[in-house]
């Protein structure tokens, strides 16, 4: 049986205890590795060394457990008292552990025969040789970064932009001890504590921010929508419980009523007095506003629309404010008036009295809980031939007269009803918006934990922070950067919005939907990579993350399907293609045969080609000429796959179904570019200076992991050879970690109150009273 005292009886077989620990560590020894050592021992070591030897290498009877942490205690005891200079290989320890032990006669032969079995162990020696120096350092959860090249309250006015005054604001009141966030709580008590978090950010002006100056507001748009945003970093459910009330419901009767509307609701909607909800969605009918089924039927005789739920499917679906809260809708449904159906209009409809009881003919069911956002209270609705009167029809664009006559100042019923749902287009870019402040919220807390949190490390040093592993990098850094990417795109569209208030919006609404698919999508997976990147801290919902992720879903689906938003872009980017080819078709051709020349030229030009160098191939050019080359490709094949299709007598319907993968990928492709554009123009716009050269290191990886992501496209399409394809994925991991060298200033940079993250965010978390 093994024992440690038939080794270190005999000063020359200690020089084997390093080697014996390392051979049993496994759990086993094979027979070349038994028949290695023995070998050695023939050759080198008295006969009685070698008997005491064997009872080490039977397989049948392995040393125990007790008797292998002996070994070691006993290696790494005499281990600790060497120099440095004897530290080496497992050999060298070997020999200096004999010395030790009173071996005078160490020399050539046994080091050879020390050597000979270290290499039938096959092991990196020296590494493992660190394994029986001193204890690890103590794990250090702090922050060792260096100190970044800019200034970090610089790059937060760099972000705020123009509405530094609205962030601040928001910042400041965030941390509201009124506005708390309170975790586990019931869905009653989540509800009730997000109602009064309601009225708080309302006796705060938030809520009127929007509406005309004569109903108590500010007629600023663009300030609830920035608003809106950087609320975005706190509770969600608050968020859409906001924008329910004063985006949605009083923003229909802002946008689509008259100024009698507005004066008689708009006050006590700003005020919180007048709680209501916005009820176009219906079962049957999500992206599909215009077939709604709901009808509101003039009768003239009384002198009321009759709105009526015709239908299991035609009931209204996940309306926020419906299930408790909500006295009042702004109701979508189809209007008929002396026998004509003139499609969807919007109308005001009380569903409760004062006390909150529900009105005759109008019936609710709570949707129950649900996967996030548990402090809203969504609900079902149904109408049994619920009396509107006629003044209650949100007549900014079309209006019915006493006896039944329609009216409206846009003749065509499908520009009416773009025109109508044109003008809700808010919703959707603050959505967008705030999807990006939520990832700032997962982001900024998975980074400063990613650079607190040590794991693994060479044996005898110091963990390593994970932040500092490639493979962690490439999970975050990508998304660090596309919230800075997003965040751009989102003021300029903000600002595109505003500037063009009341006019004709068609193109920034197009653009507004494909940028709220990708907005949202990017909050979806930026939420889900900090998750996973935080291991289980991350699954703690007291560490926020958790939560985001699972209230940011939904993003994807309200204010429009991203999948169906993807397609409206792209039917708009198609309309005008062909009205471009219709109305030019000379000058259009022209244009495209250049283009595909120099197009040409520049692919088939072997320098350009065969570039694969860091300055070429991180430059904006480059990627500003690949992404443009990507959505024109798509773009032209796109439109020549439907007009194959349509020339051979396919419905249009269907040609567009056909290539509707095609065609989201163009979206897709479409807003990428744009996005791009957004992100250098913000930088160009900047003084040269660090925080300018931050961005662009940003910018770039964005650029490059956005290439790199769709690599087999370009592939696909000669735009890239397999050299190129190489040298960018190489590329992609290097700016991962030049972007990670100042990460977490970064992040610092988003300017998210400490209050607002994770405890694991911050130097002392593993002593916060929920963690320790």
């Amino acid at each position: 049986m093994a024992a440690i005292d038939s080794l270190t009886r005999h000063p020359e077989l200690t020089a084997m205890t390093p080697l014996l620990y390392v051979a049993w560590a496994d759990g086993a020894l094979r027979a070349e590795e038994i028949r290695a050592i023995r070998d050695a021992a023939r050759a080198h070591m008295p006969g009685a060394h070698q008997e005491a030897l064997d009872a080490w290498l039977d397989p049948e009877a392995p040393p125990s457990s007790t008797e292998l942490l002996r070994l070691f205690r006993f290696v790494r005891e005499r281990a600790g008292r060497l120099d440095a200079e004897t530290r080496g290989s497992l050999v060298d320890l070997g020999c200096a552990i004999a010395k030790l032990q009173g071996d005078v006669d160490n020399g050539a032969a046994n080091r050879r025969a020390l050597e000979e079995v270290e290499s039938a162990l096959g092991i990196q020696s020296r590494e493992v040789a660190r394994h029986f120096f001193e204890e690890r350092p103590p794990v250090r959860q702090d922050f060792r970064e260096p100190e970044p090249p800019f200034a970090v309250d610089a790059m937060t006015r760099v972000l705020d932009g123009a509405h530094h005054e609205e962030w601040e604001r928001v910042r400041a009141l965030v941390v509201d001890p009124r506005l708390a966030i309170h975790h586990g709580l019931p869905t009653a008590q989540n509800r009730a504590r997000i109602l009064e978090q309601l009225e708080v950010l309302t006796e705060e002006g938030i809520g009127a921010l929007s509406y005309p100056e004569a109903q108590g507001g500010e007629a600023s748009n663009a300030r609830f929508v920035k608003t809106f945003e950087a609320l975005g970093m706190h509770d969600l459910s608050l968020v859409v419980k906001l924008g329910v009330q004063f985006g949605l419901f009083g923003g229909a009767i802002a946008n689509l009523g008259s100024e009698r509307h507005h004066a008689r609701l708009l006050p006590a909607i700003g005020k919180g007095q007048l709680l209501g909800g916005f009820a176009m969605t219906e079962l049957g009918h999500g992206s599909n506003v215009r077939d709604l089924e709901t009808v509101a039927a003039y009768d003239a005789e009384q002198g009321v629309f009759v709105l009526h739920t015709p239908s299991v499917s035609a009931r209204k679906e996940w309306i926020g404010n419906a299930a408790l809260h909500g006295r009042a809708m702004v109701v979508f449904a189809q209007l008929e008036t002396q026998g004509e159906g003139h499609g969807v209009h919007a109308f005001y409809v009380p569903i409760r009295d004062e006390e909150g009881k529900l009105l005759p003919g109008v019936a609710v069911e709570d949707c129950g809980h649900k996967m996030g956002l548990n402090g809203v209270d969504n609900g079902r609705l149904w109408f049994d031939h619920v009396q509107v009167p006629r003044e209650d029809l949100l007549d900014r664009y079309a209006s019915v007269a006493e006896d039944g006559t329609y009216d409206s100042p846009i003749a065509n019923p499908s520009r009416r009803f773009f025109t109508m749902l044109g003008t809700l287009v808010g919703g959707r870019i603050s959505v967008g918006a705030a999807a990006v402040s939520a990832s700032k919220v997962a982001l900024a807390t998975a980074i400063r934990y990613g650079a607190l949190r040590r794991q693994f490390g060479p044996a005898g040093e110091a963990e390593q922070s994970v932040l500092d592993y490639p493979a962690h990098q490439q999970r975050l850094m990508p998304w660090l950067a596309s919230a800075y990417a997003h965040h751009f795109a989102a003021a300029d569209l903000q600002a595109r919005w505003s500037a063009h208030e009341g006019e004709d919006t068609r193109e920034i609404e197009a653009l507004a939907a494909g940028v709220k698919a990708l907005a949202t999508w990017h909050g979806i997976d930026a939420c889900q990579a900090a998750r996973e990147c935080c291991g289980g801290m991350g699954f703690l919902t007291l560490n926020r993350i958790s939560q985001m992720r699972r209230d940011v879903d939904v993003f994807a689906t309200f204010e429009g399907d991203n999948t169906v938003l993807l397609q409206l872009l792209a039917k708009s980017l198609l309309t005008g293609f062909a009205k471009q080819l219709s109305d030019d078709l000379l000058g259009t051709l022209l244009s495209e045969i250049g283009e595909r020349a120099k197009r040409a030229l520049l692919e088939q030009n072997p320098v350009n080609k065969r570039r694969t160098d860091d300055e070429h191939l991180k430059s904006a050019d480059f990627h500003r000429d690949a992404l443009r080359y990507r959505t024109h490709n798509l773009l032209v094949s796109a439109a020549r796959r439907l007009k194959k299709r349509t020339d051979a007598g396919m419905d249009a319907f269907d040609a567009f179904t056909e290539v509707q993968d095609h065609c989201v990928a163009l979206a897709r492709a479409h807003v990428e570019e744009h996005v791009h554009a957004c992100f250098l123009e913000a930088i160009e716009a900047q003084p040269d200076g660090p925080e300018k050269d931050a961005l662009e290191s940003l910018r770039a990886l964005w650029s490059i992991w956005r290439l790199h992501t769709d690599v087999g496209w370009y592939l696909e399409n000669d735009y890239l050879d397999g050299r190129k394809a190489r040298a960018l994925r190489k590329l992609f991991g290097r700016q991962c970690a030049a972007v990670r060298a100042h990460a977490v200033a970064l992040v610092n940079a988003f300017g998210v109150p400490d209050p607002m993250l994770g405890p694991i965010a911050f130097e002392d978390y593993a002593e916060h009273a929920m963690l320790a």
